[in-house]
């Protein structure tokens, strides 16, 4: 019996051996250069550029073995998985593809030949299907598809099936699709499965999915016919093995043996292999049945941890958006079950990670390279949500005794509350529902998804008109070629002189045009109501450099010799073409018309922090080590940002190092080189760097700083190498870094786990944070010598340093003086008002009148928030009991800093209680935010924090979670 790793190796070479097919090893399964995927869900994913017209593949057929997630957006099988015997979050897809050469009887005619003559699996229990078409959408029925069946693989008629929207195959919403025909495999004993393709019994089940790609989607929902067809076909190896090794699930398979082998160790529990009768939970049944929950821990924690493990190699960070919190949400899941059916109450997941790496590692080599790094990410998610699981229960046992307290009959948990629990506080849904069925209760799921759904449709507003321009689907990109529209000649992009050229397109977003006049007065502008009056350009040929690689699109203008002016408001590259966006400002622009293209804007200021950037990236390695790899980038004419994978937060020392170290390079006015080589051959230089997980082409831009590219490939294995920066890079760049002037880093602070970021400027700006780095130590300086009474004028001008463009290093040093600058201030300003302050004639009704005048009015109540100078602990219990006398309905919070310390006291009626605002937890938002803590009751609490220097961001705190729950209500 085959192994599951000689069944992928099979599936290779036929293709490769006997088909002529090229193989290209599996992409990553985070999709860096794709918005539109939460993960790779499908092996076509990496070859989209070219279903879409937009770049020609570089071999007319392909196969490999491609990393898949599916556990979020359009395909998600996370719920189903442990309780279905085929379903997974990640799996690994055997695929070949045809791009543009063989189609539908190609395809056929080779899953046939393999499926039953290399792989031996009996012909007469293979069923397919095809698509019944949608008139609608004037799609036919695919009776090609059909037709071939019958004659390459002599299926009769009852064993060919036509099926809806199952058999038309979508990798998202919007993108390349089609028909699709899928073989299934019937391993019912009398061969009686017919009936059941497509359906739920396991023993009838679907094996291959060929993909024949015709159309896009666009935006709008809108099918086109695609230039050029393709094939795009996928086999889930786990499906596969668990035929060819004759299981009844795929977890029967050797895929899971060492998994379960290693769970089973960890927990003390054996695994039997059982399932539930149905995918959906039972809370009932298995409650009776000890080892179908340890059964459907097992399966649930297996699958999860290679999701997890995979998806933190190729570079995702679990988060609270995105696919980051996809990954924390299957995190939670695992640990979930395994704490609840397996009593594992300590961190376990993490040990599984090199299980993975031992089983896996030959056929994903990426699995190596930092096992640790995943399964430290993976511990510290663990430890983290059991901190989360225990505070939730609290806050579940609230929401259930409203439940109690509202319910009449059946007693249900609310969508708000399952809401809060999730977005609030991390707990999935399905932990709820678990919660509430052992307590004899139910979740308002529905309320649940009405309450997210509004949430994530406030959280994701459409996108402008602006973002249609900015794409060419892909039948515009073959009406192009048809018109004769040779791709964009951009390499004058690496040069500020302007550029004779001929306008060859005008695209809107919907058409193409001939000709456009300028935009009205009254509708130019930024404002996205007015984005369609934007248009986008194609010339012949550009200086402007498109946006890509972090790097922002130029901005400038074209001119015609009659004196048209096209605002060019970005620039961005959509396969061989460069769209240069904006509007016309005066006369009309035409198809043919003579244009210069001026760079303007920020071209200058943008190369000093990309050139930097690179020099950044090299002294981060060196001061933190190998570790540190490139996460993302953003240059653009005011800063540079870099995000890089480091475990924690740099320390002064080594930000003083890394920034000696760039400005070291810009002072010695290192020249810049850049030269085109091979991939092949440039991936040998010693210590070159490379985004990972993006794809480079053939022919690579290798971009050195101080070293000439030609010294590189000559002698590329010089460990000498490694004292220069040498990356790939395709943008724009100074012609020697000393042009820079400058180096300064602004901020460092977490992206996410493992993912830090800096921020930074250079030239002038540099300059000018240098400078104001100078004034505040002089002024820090002259405290030494300077009374406690003459203080203020010094803490105010160190307020302005600090509120501009400040150093790190010097910004941190700064906010330490202020806040011990203030902290003398008030101790010689209370000393110097001791007898006032504590005079009997303390104007208690002034101070509330004012308090009420300052408040905040939310529908006939009042928030009030203020500091109290100058007063003591009673004084402010005085003023509290005035105000909430004085003010019927209201929340009150009031602060002091007494001796050093901020002292807080709330009060909040009890008709805003009702509304959500509850003392204890406001106190407790409010001290954070100051770095201290307290709590109390719903009508008051009391908190304290050691920095009287954050007191105003508490209280700017305090007013804005106050309004943010009183507006829930």
């Amino acid at each position: 019996m085959m192994t599951s790793q000689q069944i992928r190796q099979q599936f290779i070479d036929f293709f490769v051996q006997k088909h002529g097919h090229a193989f290209v090893p599996s992409s990553s399964v985070v999709p860096l250069d794709d918005p539109t995927l939460l993960f790779t869900n499908a092996g076509m994913n990496q070859f989209k550029p070219y279903f879409l017209g937009q770049a020609k593949a570089p071999w007319p057929g392909a196969v490999n073995s491609q990393k898949c997630i599916r556990a979020g957006g359009k395909h998600n099988d996370l719920d189903d998985v442990g309780r279905s015997r085929r379903h997974h979050t990640f799996f690994e897809m055997l695929g070949n593809w045809s791009f543009g050469d063989y189609f539908k009887r190609g395809a056929i005619e080779m899953a046939w030949e393999l499926l039953t003559g290399v792989f031996k699996l009996d012909p007469t229990r293979l069923h397919a299907s095809c698509y019944e078409g949608n008139s609608a959408a004037g799609i036919p029925r695919d009776s090609e598809a059909a037709d071939l069946w019958k004659e390459i693989a002599g299926l009769p008629d009852e064993r060919i099936h036509f099926f809806g929207k199952d058999n038309f195959w979508e990798m998202g919403e919007t993108g390349p699709c089609g028909p699709c025909s899928e073989i299934y495999m019937d391993r019912t004993p009398d061969k009686t499965g017919g009936k059941d393709v497509n359906g739920e019994d396991p023993r009838v089940m679907e094996i291959w999915n060929l993909v024949f790609i015709q159309y896009n989607r666009d935006e709008g929902g809108k099918l086109t016919t695609l230039p050029a067809q393709h094939v795009d076909t996928g086999m889930g190896l786990e499906r596969l093995c668990q035929v060819l090794q004759q299981k009844d699930d795929n977890y029967g398979t050797d895929i899971w043996a060492p998994l379960f082998q290693r769970i089973s160790e960890i927990s003390s529990l054996r695994y039997t292999g059982s399932f539930p009768k149905t995918n959906v939970a039972d809370p009932i049944a298995e409650a009776a049945d000890a080892q179908l929950r340890h059964d459907i821990a097992f399966r649930v924690i297996a699958d999860h941890i290679r999701c997890l493990t995979f998806a933190l190699t190729d570079g995702a960070i679990p988060s609270n958006e995105g696919r980051g919190y996809v990954l924390r949400r299957i995190l939670r899941r695992a640990v979930r079950f395994g704490r609840q059916q397996l009593s594992l109450r300590e961190p376990f997941l993490y040990q599984l990670v090199p299980v993975i790496v031992d089983t896996m590692g030959s056929a994903f080599p990426e699995l190596r390279q930092n096992p640790q790094r995943v399964a430290d990410i993976v511990r510290e998610e663990e430890a983290s949500f059991a901190r989360t699981i225990d505070r939730g229960i609290d806050l579940f046992e609230e929401a259930a005794n409203r439940a109690k307290e509202n319910s009449h009959r059946q007693l249900v948990v609310s969508g708000q509350d399952a809401f809060d629990l999730h977005a609030t506080y991390g707990f999935p849904i399905d932990l709820t529902g678990v919660m509430a069925a052992e307590r004899g209760m139910v979740v308002d799921v529905q309320g649940y998804q009405n309450r997210w759904e509004e949430h994530q449709r406030i959280s994701n507003a459409r996108q402008t008109a602006t973002a249609g321009i900015a794409n060419l689907p892909p039948d515009v990109i073959a009406e192009l070629s048809r018109r004769g529209v040779a791709p964009t000649d951009d390499a004058a992009k690496f040069h500020h002189a302007p550029v004779q050229s001929s306008v060859k397109a005008i695209w809107q977003g919907q058409s193409l045009l001939d000709s456009v006049p300028a935009t009205p007065p009254h509708l130019s502008g930024s404002d996205p109501d007015t984005a369609a009056q934007r248009i986008a350009l194609i010339l012949e040929k550009t200086n402007f450099y498109a946006e890509m690689g972090g790097q922002v699109g130029d901005s400038g203008e074209l001119r015609t010799h009659t004196g048209t002016r096209f605002a060019v408001e970005t620039t961005r590259n959509v396969g061989p073409f460069v769209l240069h966006i904006g509007q016309v400002e005066g006369g009309r622009i035409q198809v043919g018309q003579v244009v210069t293209a001026l760079v303007q804007g920020g071209r200058q200021s943008t190369e000093k922090n990309h050139t930097i950037t690179h020099i950044a990236n090299w002294a981060l390695r060196e001061v933190l080590g190998e570790s540190v790899q490139q996460k993302g980038s953003l240059v653009d004419p005011e800063k540079l940002r870099f995000d890089f994978a480091h475990g924690k937060a740099l320390n002064d020392d080594e930000l003083a190092k890394v920034e000696a170290l760039v400005n070291e390079r810009i002072a010695r006015g290192l020249t810049v080189y850049a030269e085109v080589a091979p991939q092949e051959q440039a991936l040998k230089i010693h210590s070159l760097r490379a985004v990972f997980g993006e794809k480079y082409p053939p022919m690579v831009r290798v971009v050195s700083i101080g070293v000439p590219v030609k010294d590189l490939l000559a002698d590329p294995e010089n460990a000498r190498w490694r004292q220069f920066s040498i990356e790939f890079c395709g943008g724009t760049h100074l012609e020697n870094c000393g042009q820079a002037c400058g180096f300064v880093l602004l901020a460092e602070e977490s992206v996410s786990k493992g993912v830090r970021r800096i921020v930074a400027v250079t030239g002038n700006a540099a300059l000018q944070a240098a400078s104001v780095a100078h004034e505040m130590e002089t002024l820090i300086a002259q405290t030494l010598e300077t009374g406690d009474a003459n203080l203020g004028p010094i803490i105010t001008n160190l307020q302005k340093c600090l509120g501009g463009i400040v150093p790190l290093r010097a910004k941190r040093r700064g906010q330490a003086a202020l806040s011990q600058l203030q902290t003398r201030l008030r101790a010689f300003e209370k000393l110097a008002s001791k007898s006032q302050s504590t005079n009997p004639d303390y104007n208690l009704s002034t101070i509330v009148a004012d308090s009420v005048a300052g408040g905040i009015d939310v529908e006939g109540g009042k928030l009030i928030v203020v500091e109290l100078p100058d007063s003591t602990d009673d004084q402010m219990r005085s003023v509290l009991d005035s105000l909430r006398k004085k003010v019927p309905t209201h929340g009150v919070l009031l602060a002091i800093v007494l001796e050093g310390q901020v002292s807080f006291v709330a009060a909040v009626s009890e008709d805003w209680i009702a509304r959500g605002l509850k003392a204890g937890d406001w106190i407790k938002e409010t001290t954070k935010a100051a770095g201290g803590n307290g709590g109390g009751r719903p009508q008051m609490a009391m908190g304290s924090a050691k920095d009287p220097a954050r007191l105003p961001v508490a209280l700017d705190a305090a007013r804005v979670y106050a309004q943010q729950i009183l507006s829930k209500s």
